[in-house]
This record gives C-alpha cells, structure tokens and sequence, in this order.
C-alpha cells in the first residue's frame, strides 16, 4: 500500500527527470489531461507496427509483450511510489505491453486494429469480473500490470469469436 506523503502532481519536466517515470507514464501520453489510459494505449500502435512490419511475428510480439510485462512491474512499482499515489491513472506502461500483446494476434488491417483497440479500452475501462477483483485485490507494480493482461486477455478471446463468426 503505497503512503500518501506530498503526492506529485506530475509535469513532463518531472518525467524527464525520471527516465523510469518517463517509461511509466508511455513516454509521456499518460500525462493526457482526460482519458489517460486511453491516450496511454496508443503508442502501442506505431511500436506494434513497426515491430510486425520489421518481422518479428505474433509469438515475437508476445514473447517480447511478456518480457516488457515483467520489467513494467518494476517499472510501474517505481513510477507508482515516485508519485506517492497508489495505481496513478497516467501511469500507462500496463496499457502499453498489454495492447502490444493484443494486436500481436490481431488480424492486420484499419478496422482490425481499431477493433482490437476499442475491445481492449472497454474491458479495461469496464473492468467486468475478475478483472475488477484484480484491480481490487492486487497491488504495487505486479497489480498494475496484472489487470490490463486480462483486460487484453479478454479483447483476445471476443476477437477470436469475432473471426470465428466471419470465417
């Protein structure tokens, strides 16, 4: 449980003091003043992209997802306690690594991807059960992580049906 003494209002001129935070905070989108998690996901798109198109491939994009999971506990964990306040909405590295992980088994294509995007802000947002439980239950960097996983883990499955369905 993180103490809440003298909580940071943070700027980008913090964040660049911080190279962690920096991380933290998806180099600076989490510092979107309405919607943070959602603006937080978006580099996803460019570094999902750009990984695909270099041929890395859908298990490389989630061994790598995988990887970023593990350093963003540590990531998250130290962005979290710099602020002073437990499970800060702008720290967006969760989102990051989570949607990364999404669009690795995400048809290319426009509409794929905007589809794959707005499932994963949903269950992230929404946060139906146990994804809520998680958020609830689970603390610190680990928790951070931890509930945009599922969140992506639920986008994954109702894209699935989705292609189940179109054939």
């Amino acid at each position: 449980m993180i103490i809440l003494n003298n909580p940071i209002k943070p700027t980008l001129a913090w964040l660049l003091e911080k190279p962690i935070c920096f991380l933290g905070f998806g180099f600076g989108s989490g510092l979107a003043p309405v919607a943070p998690g959602t603006f937080g996901t978006l580099p996803a798109l460019p570094i999902a992209a750009l990984l695909l198109v270099l041929g890395l491939g859908p298990w490389g994009l989630t061994i790598l997802s995988v990887l970023l999971f593990f350093v963003g506990i540590g990531i998250c964990d130290y962005t979290e306690k710099a602020l002073g306040t437990q499970d800060y909405g702008g720290i967006v590295w969760d989102e990051i690594v989570a949607m990364m992980l999404v669009l690795a088994w995400t048809p290319t294509g426009f509409w794929w991807w905007v589809l794959a995007f707005a499932l994963f802000r949903f269950f992230d947002a929404v946060k139906p059960w146990p994804i809520r439980f998680f958020d609830a239950k689970v603390h610190g960097g680990f928790g951070i992580m931890l509930d945009d996983v599922i969140a992506a883990g639920f986008a994954l499955v109702v894209l699935a049906i989705i292609r189940w369905i179109l054939g």
